[in-house]
């Protein structure tokens, strides 16, 4: 065996105040794990804050998105994955401070000299919520169920889709054994899920695991409570070995207006926001008891060009612009958009502009085109490409292509999200510039989902959060994520190239340099750049505020300029510690930093195919 990693379990520590802990780490330095103020509020009496002389404290999360599914099988709006990451222990987590794997269920593993399998050391202290111990098989039969039901991998197959088999041979082994080598082996986001309650399901489609209550699980909080279109309710796990949280309950309250939730904060109805706009922030910045964090962007916006609607065996489907399919158009559309004017005008300049699919957070892997590959905002030029490829202007200032079809495309727009709208706004005026007319549809999520999996659109609006390692999103443009049958999304573009697939395949692969494997991601986004199928707009800052009278501390990822709502992991809540009397920080919960751990290695996400649930759109998925 080779590659051999091990982390020793740390030791507990004291507490230290008033905010920040150094806390030593075996085999790996030392980790700086700096806690930021944050917010919360009780359940039962929120608008009077935290109770710290011994009664219940709680967080209270406003939540714009509705729960999809209670299940972690079929979960994948970024509100249930966020609720899911405190309620199921992982295979490894993110660091909170430097987004490095670190160990979680896995406290070592080692490779094969193949790389073909990967034999991990599954702690033997954690039991589920019911008092079962947590082993091997857990994990094992996890993963396996994902491989062998299709309903099962709904969420998260694309992380299992190179595995032969899971396996355990005792308790604290997991052996998985894979078809080609997989880069990705150190960070599969996967919640682990107890087999003696699953194994009881028979139909993984159906099953939303929202009808009884708590949930069993391993995770910090566990789920207690679930009103559909309300709230969801977790308590802390008590008995959780990283440590107990030491907040007793986290709510989520549904609240789909925003400056509704912005009242509520202000009000001491909820206790944290996120998802400001640069206006609500803006006004917030100096309340009092109110604090605003300004964290560097994880999301893209983007919007996406319909190349023409097929399956994977060919099939055409839709009805998109039969011009759309035409590259030289696409890049037109692209270089008659303003992404500098987006981000002063919409964002306030809280965003960066967008060129490559990797947000400028994680430099490993982002990436900007040079020289004459650029396609920056001019619409002169704009109008000259179009004007050599045969694009007449008609009287009414409106193109028509070579064969005849008059450029009136229909753009589709969610109308729950006031950047987007704005943005829409702008494209109508400058797509005019170059002769193309808007059919500009804000509308209902739902109604624009509808039309990406229909193929019955031109231009939509789009956007995913990205994972320190960005296997996930990248895997959604192979060709392998097009739909097997019309209505089957699994990506959102329609978008098949050779040349990508091939890379993408390498990267995957590339699991012992680093540097090489980053080398073929910048070459996938720069093809994913000059076909404009998908067209990135900007990654924009994530705009959240808490009550300092609340919450004493609360740890941001990455730290500094990281965020708090929508972790790659559960730090913000597992970690927070309520305001003390008079509104003054405590100090970090020592169990929970004792129980991080040791050794940052390489961090590293998921491969394969994504197949996506029919209501998730744009800024819902993570």
């Amino acid at each position: 065996m080779v590659a051999r990693q091990h982390h020793p379990r740390p030791g507990s520590r004291a507490r230290t105040a008033p905010a920040r802990w150094t806390a030593p780490l075996a085999a790996a330095g030392a980790l700086a794990i700096a806690a930021l103020p944050a917010a919360t509020a009780d359940a039962a009496a929120m608008a009077d804050g935290a109770d710290t002389d011994g009664g219940e404290n709680t967080i209270t999360v406003a939540a714009s998105q509705p729960v999809d599914s209670m299940s972690p099988f079929l979960a994948q709006r970024l509100i249930t994955t966020s609720i899911h990451r405190l309620n199921y222990d992982y295979l490894t987590n993110y660091d909170p401070q430097t987004n490095e794997t670190i160990p979680a269920l896995a406290e070592s593993w080692e490779t094969s000299e193949d790389g073909l399998t990967w034999t991990y050391q599954i702690r033997d202290d954690v039991t589920w919520s019911d008092g079962e111990p947590l082993t091997a098989e857990d994990i094992a039969w996890t993963y396996t169920t994902i491989m062998e039901d299709d309903a099962a991998g709904q969420a998260n197959g694309s992380y299992v889709a190179n595995f032969e088999s899971a396996t355990a041979p005792d308790p604290t082994t997991l052996e998985i054994e894979l078809s080609e080598r997989q880069a990705t082996m150190l960070s599969l986001q996967v919640p682990i899920v107890p087999k003696h309650i699953w194994e009881q399901v028979d139909d993984f489609a159906a099953f939303n695991n929202d009808d009884e209550f708590p949930i069993v699980s391993s995770g910090p909080f566990v789920i207690t409570g679930y009103q559909p279109n309300q709230s969801v309710t977790l308590e802390a796990n008590k008995d959780y070995w990283r440590g107990a949280p030491e907040f007793d309950r986290v709510v989520f309250r549904y609240i789909p207006e925003k400056d509704a939730e912005v009242e509520a904060l202000r009000s001491g109805e909820v206790s944290l926001i996120a998802g400001l706009t640069p206006a609500q922030a803006d006004a917030l910045e100096g309340e009092e008891h109110i604090t605003v964090n300004n964290a560097t962007g994880k999301r893209f916006q983007a919007f996406t060009i319909n190349p023409g609607a097929r399956t994977l065996d060919g099939e055409e489907f839709g009805d998109g612009h039969p011009a759309l399919q035409d590259k030289t158009l696409r890049q037109a559309i692209l270089r008659a958009i303003d992404k500098d004017e987006i981000v002063h005008k919409v964002y306030g300049g809280y965003a960066e502009p967008a060129e490559g699919y990797i947000p400028a957070r994680y430099p490993m892997y982002s990436w900007s085109p040079e020289g004459d590959a650029r396609l920056d905002f001019d619409a002169d030029a704009a109008n000259e490409m179009l004007d050599d490829a045969g694009y007449e202007m008609g009287d009414d200032g409106v193109r028509v292509s070579p064969d005849g079809d008059r450029l009136k495309l229909r753009m589709h727009v969610h109308n729950d999200r006031p950047d987007y709208v704005s943005i829409g706004r702008l494209m109508e005026e400058w797509l005019a510039d170059i002769g193309i007319e808007v059919d500009n549809r804000t509308v209902d999520p739902g109604v624009l989902s509808d039309a990406l999996h229909d193929g019955t659109y031109d231009l939509i609006f789009t956007g995913w959060s990205v994972n320190p390692d960005p296997d996930y999103v990248l895997s959604i443009h192979t060709c392998d994520a097009l739909p097997r049958e019309p209505g089957s999304m699994r990506g959102d573009a329609y978008f098949c190239n050779e040349d990508y697939d091939e890379l993408y395949a390498k990267q995957l692969a590339e699991d012992g340099d680093p540097e090489k494997r980053a080398d073929y991601i910048r070459d996938m986004q720069e093809i994913l750049y000059d076909e404009a199928v998908v067209v990135t707009l900007t990654y924009s800052n994530m705009l959240e505020a808490y009550r300092s009278d609340v919450i004493g501390t609360m740890q941001v990822q990455p730290d500094p300029g990281g965020n708090l709502y929508g972790q790659d992991g559960h730090w913000s809540f597992s970690m927070a510690t309520p305001a003390a009397a008079g509104g003054a920080a405590a100090g970090l919960s020592p169990g929970v930093i004792a129980g991080i751990g040791a050794a940052a290695v390489l961090a590293l996400a998921a491969g394969g195919f994504y197949l996506w649930r029919r209501s998730a759109t744009a800024e819902e998925r993570e």
